[in-house]
């Protein structure tokens, strides 16, 4: 699949801000999102949190029995495969990992989606779709990219033998909808995931109605708007999120605000903002709920299991906001713990004509940070608990 094309479109909008060098960060040795360079160990644990992946499992097989062989071929990585962390929310400047599910027929095709159904929540599932589905509304108002804006432009690659007696997991992703699964034991991690849209909400076209990340939004502002005046204050890290009133490498195009974008799988993010130390419990509650849409996209034990390490690290999470107190305007928001990294941003016109960042173009990140993004962490004490050799651990 070439996007060389669209990729050169896209090149004019981008200006002096280069486009991450995602395919050479995926080569550094790992470490994982980080405060400050040092990994805080014990972290994560190897657990049963009561998932089955089974149906999923059978979904993969499904899927990759679909494809031709030299297609499959192209599917299928091993599990510690550098190609992990070669996605992107834009066009890449390199060959996609995996299938392309606009060139397979729909047995495929519903294999891949049925494996998406099987690994995710409900919710999760109906959010992921509607993201493929506004891809598919933008490519029917700009004309220039009805080819590339689908609803299948998106590219599934399997990570190791799918089976229910060892780790592997899988990937989908394109244009607003990046996600990684990984499977240990009856554990999911579910990190990067990058779920966005431009525009959020589908007036008109194949899918009217269709609205994703709407709670993600609320959810923020009101924990925002619930603050005192002083932790606003404290909170926000600049009152305008105005291209001209940001440091530069808060103003482009394609990360916008995010941090923790593609290709920042190693970078050093502080806490800043508001620490949750400071908070009243009921506060620290109200935070709490900033975390559950995105949480709510796992199914159920691995959602309650994260819940409760969020909860665990609940008083060391931080609250930061980039923007003003209108409900109705565009923010950014991050919800940083040693166990959790959230972003959400709104952003300026890529595909339609806004310079400055507004509401119907959002993005969100989930992260993993000390080790875990990939299921790192886990599939490194399975391989020691089961005395692999030090070559079949993964490292990239």
């Amino acid at each position: 699949m070439d996007l060389s094309g669209d990729l050169t479109a896209l090149g004019t909008l981008i200006g002096d801000y280069p486009l991450p060098a995602i395919a050479e960060n995926a080569e550094q040795p790992w470490r994982g999102i980080t405060t400050d360079g040092d990994v805080i160990a014990g972290l994560y644990a190897l657990a049963d949190h009561g998932f089955d992946c089974a149906p999923a499992a059978a979904a993969a097989r499904s899927f990759l029995a679909s494809l031709p062989s030299d297609v499959r071929a192209t599917a299928l990585h091993p599990l510690d495969s550098s190609a992990w962390r070669k996605w992107s929310n834009a066009f890449p400047d390199w060959e996609p990992t995996g299938v392309c599910l606009q060139e397979v027929d729909s047995d495929a095709r519903n294999a891949g989606m049925r494996l998406m159904e099987c690994s995710l929540s409900d919710a999760g599932f109906r959010t992921a779709r509607g993201v493929m589905r506004l891809n598919r509304t933008c490519g029917e108002l700009v004309d220039d990219y009805a080819d590339t804006l689908t609803e299948w432009m998106y590219f599934l690659t399997i990570f190791g033998e799918p089976d229910t007696s060892q780790p592997w997991g899988w990937q989908l992703s394109g244009h607003h909808l990046d996600i990684n699964c990984v499977f240990v034991g009856g554990q999911i991690v579910l990190t990067p995931t990058f779920m966005g849209a431009e525009p959020w909400f589908a007036e008109s076209g194949s899918f009217a109605g269709t609205e994703v990340l709407a709670a993600e939004r609320a959810v923020g502002y009101d924990f925002f708007a619930s603050l005192s005046p002083s932790q606003r204050a404290q909170a926000t890290l600049y009152p305008s999120i105005l291209r001209q009133d940001l440091p530069h490498d808060l103003a482009g195009p394609i990360d916008g605000r995010h941090l923790s974008g593609a290709g920042q799988d190693n970078r050093l993010i502080p806490y800043t903002g508001l620490p949750a130390k400071d908070l009243s419990e009921q506060q620290r509650a109200r935070l709490r709920d900033v975390v559950a849409p995105y949480l709510e996209r796992l199914p159920n034990g691995p959602r309650q299991a994260k819940f409760d390490e969020v909860d665990r690290w609940l008083s060391q999470s931080w609250f930061a906001w980039i923007g003003g107190d209108d409900p109705h305007g565009p923010f950014y928001y991050k919800l940083h713990s040693p166990v959790i990294l959230i972003e959400y941003d709104n952003h300026g016109g890529i595909f339609f004509d806004n310079d400055e960042a507004e509401p119907f173009h959002t993005h969100t990140i989930v992260r993993t940070p000390n080790g875990n993004d990939y299921g790192k962490d886990l599939l490194r004490q399975h391989y020691e608990q089961h005395h692999h050799t030090q070559a079949d651990q993964p490292s990239n």
